[in-house]
């Protein structure tokens, strides 16, 4: 899912322009918060000399050339998208967080349509999604084997981060994967209910840091998620879910091959929704915030300000709420499918 996700991040060709104002510079900040970067930005500030310092986190770049292979160096060579890279007699540059071959100058070239037309490398680079989609697995593997451990040691008694999990874990088994899918065939299904439940609310959760990782917010990581549900939903899928796509039953002879078509379109449209789903709803919430913060600049008055950080604050505890919620709908919806996938014939 990580590979799949670097190859498919969602960004735009067209180069951004030149922030020429206030609300424009704000306009520009905004687009780039909600986008993947090569490398993680803590702040940044203007020197004695007007010249603009950048706090970050730089991270490592690797780049599939046709012409020379792999070519691989820090993203901080870049001097955030100030900069040509020179590797392997060939020359990068970063515009609007994609990588383009360009001459020594870093000269973009449009078409008349106003797309990029440099060439672009294949980008297996380390972002900072990838990297925040490891640390979040890496943090699941540990929360769950202390909590079997917990379970090992005191006699199936949690302790400590277990008497957190336990709860939710029940949750997700009694109320969603039960309720949804039945008790017979709903253990088949829990390990990855659990995991893209827990999966998607720390994702969404560490979105809200001032680090501007919008994983959740990037259509590749969603449309992972969703392939994982169709294939999963398919391959389950008994001759009873095949029947009512295919030929459904109680259904007079001479309609079904009306609703074939449509049944067998349904079963692309529900991990489709499932993708968009999730997406609009965290990089909208992305946008709303970031909106309401860049209020505070734009207005004057301490009134103004001051309802700017107030609006601010109850936007970003709402989406506290959002952030379990979206969790909680994509593992209901994905139970849902596995349950038409194995239900008995009626």
């Amino acid at each position: 899912m990580v590979f799949l996700a670097i190859g498919l991040v969602a960004a735009s060709d067209k180069e951004p322009e030149k922030p020429n104002g206030l609300k424009e510079e704000i306009d520009a900040y905004i687009q780039h918060h909600i986008l993947d970067n090569h490398d993680f930005n803590i702040f940044s500030y203007t020197n004695n000399r007007g010249e603009k310092v950048y706090i970050s986190i730089p991270l490592w770049v690797i780049l599939w050339d046709k012409e020379v292979g792999f070519v691989s160096f820090s993203s901080s060579k870049f001097k955030h998208g100030k900069a040509v890279v020179e590797a392997k007699g060939k020359f990068y540059k970063v515009y609007h967080s994609r990588i383009y071959q360009t001459d020594a100058k870093g000269e973009i070239i449009y078409s008349l349509e106003d797309k990029v037309t440099n060439y672009r490398p294949i980008d297996f680079s380390i972002t900072k999604s990838v990297v925040s989609i490891v640390l979040v697995c890496l943090l699941m593997l540990w929360f769950f084997y202390k909590h079997a451990k917990s379970y090992a040691k005191n006699d199936l008694m949690p302790t400590g981060l277990g008497r957190f999990l336990e709860p939710v874990i029940l949750f997700v088994r009694d109320e969603i994967a039960i309720m949804s899918i039945g008790e017979k065939h709903y253990h088949k299904f829990m390990s990855y209910l659990l995991t893209v439940f827990f999966f998607v609310v720390i994702l969404n959760l560490i979105g809200l840091s001032p680090l501007g990782i919008n994983v959740t917010g990037n259509i590749a990581v969603t449309f992972c998620l969703a392939i994982i549900t169709f294939i999963i939903t398919n391959v389950k899928g008994n001759r009873n879910y095949w029947a009512h796509i295919f030929w459904m039953p109680g259904v007079p002879y001479y309609i079904r091959p009306v609703l074939m078509p449509i049944e067998l379109l349904g079963v692309f449209i529900k991990p489709f929704t499932l993708m968009v789903r999730l997406y609009a709803n965290m990089a909208a919430g992305h946008i709303v915030l970031m909106t309401l913060i860049s209020l505070i600049f734009v207005f004057d008055g301490i009134f103004a300000k001051s309802m700017g950080f107030l609006l601010s604050f109850v936007i970003a505890n709402l989406k506290i709420l959002v952030a379990i919620l979206q969790a909680y709908v994509f593992t209901v919806l994905s139970a849902v499918y596995f349950g038409f996938a194995v239900a008995e014939k009626h």
